[in-house]
C-alpha cells in the first residue's frame, strides 16, 4: 500500500510544476490557488462512496411514500424493474480474463451485466433491507474474486479498471458497512482482486503521460477515491483530489471543463463522451460530498459550468459557444466546432448536479432543468455509475 502512494505522491509533485496547455480562455494551472491537503481530508464516514446513512435513509423514505407523482420514485420503480437489480439474476461469468477489445472482448456485455447487478443489487439491499439483494452482491463479487486472473494488456484496460473497480468497491461498501451477511474471508478476497487485478492499471494511468481523453482521467480518478474510502486511506484520498484540481491531464476539472463558458474538452468529440465526462465529474462531487469536502464548489462551481454548457446544446440549443483549444496531449486539438453526433441522447446524470446546486444550495441551472423536464425527471441505466441518479440523489423534502 504504501509503495504505490509514494509512486503516486512522486507523480503529482512533478505534475505540479507542469502548466496547463490549454489557451483560449482557459485558467492556466499555474494561476490556480494553492492546494492545502488539509482543505480535502476525508471523515472517511461509512458506509460513504455516493451514500451515507442519511441518503439511504432518504432513498427509504421515497420508497415508503410510494408517491406515484413523484419521478424518485416513478425512477425506483424503473430501478427494481431492470434486471440486473434482481436478487435472482442469473450471472453470466466468471471469467478467468476480461476485456474490452481483442481475445478477450467477448467477456465485455456479460461482466458489465453482473458489476452492474453488484452494483444496482447493492443499491436494492441498503434501499430495501431484503437479504437477497445482500447475498447476490456477495455472489457476483466472490465468484468473481475465486475465478480472476487478470484484466489483460489491451487498448481499454485501464478504462475497464477504472468503470469496474468502482463498481466493486461501491458494492462492497454498502454490503459490509450496512450489515454483518459477508463473510471477513470473501471480503478480503474481494479486497485482495482489487488490489491485484484492478489497482495496478490505475497506477499505471497515474504513472503515464497524458494520452486521452478527458473521460478516461475522471473515471479513473473516481474509482481511485472510491477505493482510497473503502481502504480508509486518507492519504491516497487526498491524493486523487489534488490530481483532479491540478494535475497534469485532459481528466481534470480545470482542464476538462473552461471555466469561462463550461465548454467540456470533449464537446467537439460527440456528445456521449461528453456526458460520460462532465457525469464522472459530478459524482466525483457527490463522493467528496459525503467525505465532508466541497469539489462541487471547486474553483467557482465549475462542474455546474459544464452541466449548464452540456445541457443547453443537448435540449436544443444552437447558441453554445465554441472554442478550439490546444488539449493537454496535442492529439485532440482539431474540434473547430461543436459536435451534434449523440446530440440529445440523455444520459441519467443531470438530476445528480440539479439536486446539489439547486436544491441544496439554491443555485440556478436552467438547462440541466430543461433537459430533466424534456426526459420527464427520469433516471434510467447507462452504466455509469450513478445510474437511476433521480432517485439516488435527491434531498428535495430535506432540504425544504
Amino acid at each position: 500500500m504504501k509503495k504505490y502512494i509514494i509512486i503516486v505522491c512522486t507523480f503529482f509533485m512533478t505534475l505540479l510544476s507542469c502548466s496547463s496547455e490549454i489557451e483560449d480562455g482557459k485558467t492556466s494551472i499555474d494561476d490556480l490557488p494553492e492546494i492545502t491537503m488539509d482543505e480535502y481530508t476525508p471523515s472517511l464516514e461509512h458506509p460513504g462512496i455516493l451514500h451515507n446513512t442519511k441518503s439511504i435513509e432518504r432513498m427509504r423514505a421515497i420508497v415508503t411514500k410510494a408517491n406515484d407523482n413523484d419521478p424518485a420514485y416513478q425512477t425506483y420503480l424503473l430501478m427494481k424493474a431492470d434486471n440486473r437489480a434482481k436478487s435472482d439474476y442469473q450471472i453470466q461469468g466468471p471469467f478467468e480474463y476480461i476485456a474490452r477489445q481483442d481475445e478477450y472482448a467477448w467477456t465485455k456485455s456479460k461482466y458489465e451485466a453482473d458489476f452492474g447487478a453488484a452494483y444496482l443489487n447493492a443499491l436494492m439491499w441498503v434501499v430495501t433491507q431484503e437479504e437477497a439483494h445482500a447475498r447476490k452482491v456477495i455472489e457476483i463479487l466472490t465468484k468473481y474474486a475465486d475465478v480472476l486472473k487478470g484484466i489483460p494488456n489491451h487498448n481499454d484496460a485501464i478504462l475497464l479498471a477504472g468503470f469496474h473497480a468502482f463498481q466493486i468497491a461501491f458494492a462492497l461498501e454498502m454490503v459490509t458497512t450496512t450489515g454483518d451477511l459477508m463473510p471477513q474471508a470473501d471480503i478480503d478476497k474481494v479486497n485482495n482482486m482489487l488490489r491485484n487485478m484492478f489497482l495496478p492499471w490505475l497506477d499505471q494511468f497515474y504513472s503515464m503521460d497524458p494520452y486521452t481523453n478527458g473521460n478516461w482521467g475522471l473515471i479513473v480518478s473516481r474509482a481511485y477515491m472510491g477505493l482510497a474510502i473503502l481502504w480508509n486511506d486518507a492519504d491516497m484520498y487526498k491524493e486523487t483530489v489534488k490530481f483532479l484540481l491540478r494535475g497534469y491531464d485532459n481528466g481534470t476539472f480545470p482542464n476538462y471543463i473552461d471555466s469561462e463558458t463550461g465548454q467540456c474538452q470533449e464537446s467537439g468529440r460527440d456528445q456521449a463522451h461528453t456526458q460520460l465526462g462532465i457525469g464522472s465529474a459530478g459524482s466525483i462531487c457527490e463522493i467528496a460530498y459525503k467525505q465532508g469536502n466541497d469539489l462541487y464548489g471547486a474553483l467557482n462551481n465549475l462542474v455546474m459550468k459544464g452541466y449548464e454548457y452540456t445541457a443547453k446544446y443537448n435540449v436544443g440549443y444552437d447558441d453554445v459557444p465554441f472554442k478550439t483549444w490546444k488539449d493537454v496531449t496535442g492529439k485532440y486539438s482539431n474540434w473547430t466546432s461543436i459536435s451534434p453526433t449523440d446530440r440529445g441522447e440523455y444520459r441519467s446524470i443531470y438530476g445528480l448536479a440539479y439536486n446539489h446546486y439547486v436544491i441544496r444550495k439554491g443555485l440556478s441551472m436552467p438547462y440541466t432543468k430543461e433537459m430533466l423536464d424534456k426526459n420527464n425527471w427520469l433516471g434510467k441505466f447507462d452504466g455509469d455509475c450513478i445510474d437511476f441518479d433521480v432517485f439516488q440523489f435527491n434531498d428535495k423534502d430535506i432540504v425544504n
